[in-house]
């Protein structure tokens, strides 16, 4: 046992909360009022989470087994072979739910036309076309292995699939067989005449996978994948100061990305023991590491699916379209910088369209009074038209300083792409500091009228990236407050000098900035006992100090509301620790990624939107922003956001006190509310039709809470 075990009663490990939050979402997709396409992208999404959980998390927690076994984790006390056994153990049981749950998909969607089909399910006519395109597209570009003395075990790339196979030849001699998936290939072929019967390509390649071994005799075969640990350290790398070195430092680490050690093994159906024990040996597997999965193994294809449906099947099986709205506070045919500069605006997307802050950004780009634009990137879609409006810019003669992130984990190759784009258009582009990631999100538009300077500073809680602002809730404050605007003129000046502990009036900026700063606001509100409020809106949390000043505030009387879509490894409602700590979960439509920090009540409130999560990484080892809101209007909206959010009863689960979830119900006879589906149909920028009381979101209800009675029937179980 740990030593000090009191202070793991009202915590848990990050890997199995993230490992219930990601349960979360494969409920998505068991949810009768979600449209079936859109739940079999839940289940891909769900795997795609999964993956990655295994490629970056899994992979961390190896290396420290590795490097440092006997170091604990201070939510739990666990070393990191402890974790990991935790972690493998518990991962069965979701892709048996998984499995359960697509069966049932498939079979709903079959009435729809949409079959996933294997060749034997196949008419005559069908069978006759797959094996035509087989023989003049896929037999020609196949290198089966067979793997002996004389070709030994090929590299399997991480996720990409193989046929594997177990053969005998007249010798009485066993081995195995590999045939890659090629990657060139589509990952499905569409049955002509149909409205959706496919076979995926594994399937086709593993039903002729018997006649490409020769002489061998297939006794059994497989599709496999293999997840490897993508956890590369770019921060413990000691980089020449040059920023050229840099860059081709992480291009040369990307490449060693495929190569890292294997996490887990995917086995496509059940085998036979023999030939599951060869494939656990062929890649040097621990037992609990493979996973035998009758699900596809790679459901990327899903999304492309999504394309081949007839206009009725999309009305059936698909979300109603929703077209992001132009804010009804801006005016369309004036300036946006000059509408900023009258007032402070929000920008609440996906709700919102982006193309206000695009807009600001072009018109920078051609007004004359402005000389600069400064902006932090930290993802950045592959067609950004905000690289592109930066380009033009600096192509315009404006100072345009780009700090942009290379080190953002999936998206290296594209910063590297776009930062050698930016320089030949004449852009300053900065790397970051080292050992800091550069997470924040701002840009400055810094302008000289009569010799004097005046600043329009937009900060956000997401990237800047057309792609996720469609498909994230995020915000963007656009102010021309001279405050914040020489906040951030110093904020570039200090990145530029690689300066950490720069002053700022209006900013919080970690590594040191935010932290302290939420822990001064805990302490404020501690002071006010049970006048105390907390609310907090953040996709994670994790950092000890947070937790346990949370958990003092919650001792001290005071209201704390959470809303954490994702890691929690504060435990609410335990007795004596965290009984006035509420914590929400919100999964839907689209992925819930803003982050707000609200203390107190009423106009005295202090309330900010950050880049930053209540992570150790994020409060400790980043270059993260946090802006406060002054304007009354963006603060009742932001009030807004997080009332409708706590009182939704659709798409909202309570966190448990052992770290499970309970889904939010309407009371009976109550009205359900989806926030999501509210800010959708209802605007932020104009005057409410009142869903909800116009109240702080600490006030207490006149009836009994759900939160109470959940927090009372905590008290009589124990």
């Amino acid at each position: 046992m740990p030593e000090n075990t009191e202070k793991y009663t009202y915590t848990q490990n990050r890997e199995l909360s993230w490992l219930h939050f990601n349960q979360r979402v494969l409920e998505e997709a068991a949810d009768d009022t979600v449209p079936l396409i859109e739940r079999l992208k839940f289940v891909s999404i769900f795997c795609s989470n999964l993956d990655e959980f295994f490629m970056v998390r899994v992979g961390s927690l190896f290396d420290v087994n590795l490097v440092s076994p006997h170091e604990i984790d201070n939510k739990t006390g666990l070393t990191s072979a402890e974790q990991l056994k935790l972690i493998y153990s518990a991962v069965p049981c979701l892709i048996e739910e998984k499995e359960e749950i697509y069966d049932s998909l498939m079979a709903a969607l079959h009435p729809h036309g949409i079959i996933d089909a294997d060749y034997e399910d196949l008419t005559y006519e069908q069978q006759d076309y797959v094996k035509q395109y087989y023989s003049s597209s896929v037999l020609p570009i196949l290198s089966p292995i067979i793997v002996g003395s004389h070709h030994p075990v090929p590299h399997l790339v991480s996720k990409d699939l193989y046929i594997a196979a177990l053969l005998y030849n007249k010798k009485e001699k066993e081995a195995i067989g590999i045939i890659p998936v090629p990657e060139s290939l589509p990952r499905y072929l569409m049955m002509e005449g149909t409205n959706g019967t496919f076979i995926r390509m594994e399937n086709i390649i593993l039903h002729w996978a018997s006649a490409l071994f020769g002489s061998y005799k297939v006794l059994e075969s497989c599709v496999i994948a293999v997840t490897r640990n993508a956890d590369i350290r770019f921060d413990d790398e000691k980089f020449e100061d040059s920023e050229d070195d840099f860059r081709s430092r992480v291009q040369k680490l990307l490449k060693k990305r495929d190569f890292l050690s294997v996490m887990r093994l995917e086995i496509g159906q059940k085998v036979s023991a023999s030939f599951a024990e060869a494939l656990r040996k062929l890649v040097s597997m621990e037992l609990n590491q493979v996973y035998f999965d009758s699900c596809p193994l790679n459901m990327k294809y899903v999304y492309q699916l999504e394309g081949e449906l007839t206009t009725t099947q999309k009305q059936a099986l698909l979300y109603k379209p929703y077209t992001p709205r132009w804010p009804e506070d801006l005016e369309r045919n004036q300036g946006i910088i000059g509408q900023v500069q009258k007032k402070d605006r929000l920008l609440f997307f996906p709700f919102d369209s982006v193309n206000p802050f695009l807009n600001m950004l072009n018109e920078a780009a051609d007004r004359p009074d402005v000389v600069s634009i400064k902006i932090t990137l930290y993802r950045i879609a592959s067609l950004s038209k905000v690289a592109q409006a930066l380009c033009r810019a600096a192509e315009n003669g404006k100072q345009v300083v780009v700090l942009i992130e290379l080190r953002a984990r999936f998206d290296e190759a594209n910063n590297v792409a776009w930062s050698k784009l930016m320089e030949e258009s004449g852009c300053q582009v900065i790397y970051g500091i080292k050992d800091y990631k550069c997470h924040s999100k701002i840009c400055l538009i810094t302008m000289q009228n009569r010799g004097r300077l005046s600043y329009i500073t937009q900060i956000g809680t997401g990237n800047y990236n057309e792609k996720t602002n469609a498909m994230y809730t995020d915000l963007s404050l656009m102010t021309a407050s001279t405050a914040i605007g020489e906040d951030a003129t110093a904020f570039f000046q200090n990145m530029l000098v690689n300066n950490l502990n720069g002053e700022y009036r209006e900013l919080l900026v970690s590594p040191y900035g935010i932290k302290n700063g939420l822990l001064d606001m805990m302490d404020e509100q501690i002071q006010k006992g049970k006048g105390g409020y907390i609310c907090i809106k953040a996709n994670s949390i994790t950092e000890r100090e947070v937790i346990d000043k949370l958990r003092e505030a919650s001792r001290a009387g005071v209201k704390i509301q959470l809303i954490i879509r994702s890691i929690c490894c504060i435990l609410p409602g335990v007795l004596g620790e965290t009984d006035n700590i509420e914590v929400t979960s919100i999964v839907g439509r689209y992925l819930e990624h803003a982050r707000i920090y609200y203390f107190g009540h009423g106009e005295e409130a202090k309330i900010y939107i950050a880049s930053a999560d209540l992570m150790t990484r994020n409060l400790n080892r980043r270059v993260e922003i946090a802006a406060p809101i002054h304007d009354s209007r963006i603060r009742d909206q932001l009030h807004r956001i997080l009332t409708t959010q706590l009182s939704d009863n659709t798409k909202a689960s309570f966190i448990c006190s052992d770290g499970t979830y309970l889904r939010k119900h309407p009371e009976e006879g109550g009205k359900a509310i989806s926030c999501q589906d509210a800010f959708m149909k209802e605007s932020l920028h104009q005057k409410y039709t009142e869903i909800l009381p116009a109240e702080d979101p600490g006030v207490k209800e006149t009836k009994p809470s759900f939160f109470d009675w959940l927090k009372g029937l905590f008290h009589r179980s124990k």
